[in-house]
């Protein structure tokens, strides 16, 4: 028997609640690559649960945040991947990308590049334009040298093709089809899971929360979650909005199909959130859960295919209630959303993108 090709998967968030990367190398480790998804430990990390893959965290407890921390991150993570045995190294995004690129030539290793945003256009990047500009010289200076790669919607990859004439294949961050769970005992409650992050229309969403006839719950934490907490207490909305904090991708599950409404929002002042399709979008289909969503590309191109989500032209409080408020009161029109869901998720669904995945690994090592 030949030797397992090993492959290690590189990212600046925690394993443990990387749902999208949990798909992916355990798709990749039962294909019969020995993977390691190596990324950080944070001060609030609680210990990894069990995968068929194997992980590590480098310790970045003391530093974690800022350009201290990437400089300090890169440091490990390149010492990391010159001395652990590779065929082949996977930035995940941009913010791994440099030591994967070094190592990947210093020790004659294959590259892929698994774009899951247009890192250079987030709404955080493109909000402060030194930080932009820094962003945009790696990304020029690195990704023409990644000729493998995949991401996640055919808007994204047109834009690395007309950036950097790369050609890279779409692996949707689609959800693994399962027999759909029994109703929780706690449902009917709106749902927003995912990154607490300035750009997710929590401005917009708070306040309509006021209008709206029903309770919010918010699973997820990042960087806007202390301004969202502000706006709670200053709108006195603390008995319609309900903070979980990060829930485990183990648990996660039941809090989406108890949901009587999703929400996916984004504002639109990058192209990473215009192109972007969530994680959850498929979740909340997975679930048959309608969700509310902005108007754009990749979200308009399924829901013309299979109407699952009730798609808002313009993101303001009062088009959110208008939404929320419909979804949860025309039941004739939420439950045609939920019987969509369910002929959606058959067409898409993980172990369709997981073809397309392994096929883009049987080319890196085909050559």
């Amino acid at each position: 028997m030949s030797t397992p090709k090993k492959i290690i998967c590189t990212i600046t968030s925690d394993p443990a609640y990387d749902q999208r990367m949990i798909r992916i190398c355990t798709a990749l480790q039962k294909a019969g690559y020995d993977v390691t998804l190596v990324g950080r430990l944070r001060p609030q990390s609680k210990d990894l649960p069990e995968q068929p893959f194997r992980q590590v965290r480098l310790d970045m407890r003391r530093v974690d945040q800022g350009k201290k921390f990437y400089f300090l991150y890169w440091i490990k993570l390149f010492l990391f991947l010159m001395r652990c045995p590779a065929d082949a190294l996977c930035a995940i995004d941009l913010d791994t990308i440099y030591p994967v690129l070094l190592a990947s030539r210093l020790r004659g290793l294959k590259r892929v590049y698994d774009a899951h945003e247009l890192f250079t256009e987030m709404e955080e990047v493109v909000s402060r334009p030194a930080t932009q500009q820094m962003w945009l010289k790696i990304e020029r200076a690195t990704v023409p040298h990644f000729r493998h790669g995949y991401t996640v919607s055919a808007t994204y990859a047109r834009e690395f093709r007309e950036r950097y004439g790369v050609d890279y294949a779409i692996v949707r961050n689609a959800t693994v089809l399962r027999p759909l769970p029994p109703m929780p005992e706690e449902h009917g409650y709106i749902l927003y899971q995912g990154a607490v992050n300035k750009g997710r229309c929590f401005e917009q969403l708070l306040p309509a929360m006021k209008k709206v006839r029903g309770r919010l719950l918010i699973c997820g934490d990042g960087n806007f979650m202390a301004q969202a907490q502000q706006m709670v207490r200053d709108l006195e909305l603390g008995e319609k909005v309900i903070f979980t904090g990060y829930i485990p991708p183990t648990e996660l599950p039941r809090y989406t199909r108890g949901a009587a409404v999703g929400i996916t929002l984004f504002e639109a002042r990058s192209k990473s959130n215009l192109y972007s399709l969530a994680n959850r979008f498929f979740d909340y289909m997975h679930n048959a859960v309608p969700q509310l969503a902005g108007a754009y590309p990749e979200y308009e191109a399924i829901n013309s295919e299979f109407e699952i989500a009730l798609l808002l032209p313009e993101i303001t409080p009062e088009r959110i209630a208008e939404g929320l408020n419909r979804l949860l009161e025309d039941t004739e029109y939420a439950n045609r959303l939920r019987e969509n869901c369910l002929r959606a998720r058959a067409v898409y669904n993980w172990q369709a993108e997981e073809a397309r995945l392994l096929e883009v690994w049987k080319n890196v090592f085909a050559e």
